[in-house]
């Protein structure tokens, strides 16, 4: 296990790339950076081109929280993809994400934040391409373990206290609850070491999660056939950090801990970008 505390970062030259992903099409592309074959146009002449690397998002969230690891990895030369999470349960999400691993031909590198986590872990499982999963203060469940669970598995996690549910009517006429983090508690629960300016934009556009897909269970586990790097939180209060080593040793992935917030991709992006490039240079020839 690595240990690594204090703020990481190196500033990267260049526009930060804003990603996105169309889910229900399998539409996907970053600044024509990544090509249906899953190579890069500029790769360097006489050299294999890098894998894909493919990033997923958790709760509270959207593909914009991976910027600065985008940048960071576009900067090394690799195609990179940020999906698009539905946000709906671990099934349903998974089966979105897979379009798009689908559509991104060639070695692929999978990597899940937070509630994404349980969604590559399902989506992973069977594609032969996935060479590597990374897991930034993410859940590794096991089958039969649900998010919900897990958070609450050790103590320290502070977001049952600082959730915004909102119930709604569905077209069939039951319910269904979706959960937000308040908005002037997101800094302190979600972000906690990221400028003030910047978290007030990402509590605005967060994206709730269904309170059905942290409670769903799990039905496959993409870590047990598959190697795995972790970025493990010390500061996290969203996933306490006993949560985390119980989940990344009982994986046997490889650990680098930081003394972070949840947000770790927002304010520790070099970090995440090396961890996921060590994974890259372990299982990609």
């Amino acid at each position: 296990m690595v240990s690594i505390k204090g703020r990481r970062k190196r500033l990267t030259t260049g526009a930060v790339a804003v990603a996105a992903a169309g889910i229900a099409l399998g539409a996907i592309a970053l600044g024509g950076t990544a090509s249906a074959t899953g190579t890069t146009e500029a790769a360097d002449s006489g050299q294999h081109a890098k894998p894909t690397v493919v990033l997923e998002h958790g709760a509270f969230a959207d593909g914009s929280s991976w910027n600065g690891v985008i940048a960071d990895l576009r900067a090394d030369g690799y195609p990179v993809v940020a999906a698009a999470n539905p946000l709906r349960g671990p099934a349903s999400d998974a089966a979105a994400l897979r379009t798009v691993l689908d559509h991104v031909k060639g070695p692929k590198i999978v990597v899940g934040h937070s509630y994404g986590g349980n969604v590559i872990s399902e989506a992973a499982t069977d594609d032969p391409d996935v060479k590597a999963l990374v897991y930034v203060a993410a859940f590794l469940p096991a089958p039969g373990e649900s998010a919900l669970e897990l958070t609450g598995k050790f103590p320290g996690s502070t977001l049952p206290d600082a959730l915004d549910p909102v119930t709604y009517q569905q077209a069939d006429g039951s319910t269904a609850t979706d959960l937000y983090i308040q908005q002037d508690k997101f800094r302190h629960q979600f972000a906690a070491d990221v400028p003030a300016k910047q978290t007030a934009l990402m509590a605005a556009g967060q994206r709730p999660v269904s309170q059905a897909a942290l409670e769903e269970k799990a039905t496959t586990a993409a870590w047990k056939t598959k190697p795995s790097w972790a970025v493990v939180t010390t500061k996290d209060l969203n996933i306490p950090v006993a949560v985390q080593r119980f989940m990344t040793k009982r994986a046997h992935s490889h650990t680098t801990e930081v003394a972070a917030s949840h947000s770790v991709a927002v304010s520790h992006p070099r970090l995440v970008a090396d961890v996921i490039e060590r994974a890259v240079h372990a299982t990609v020839r």
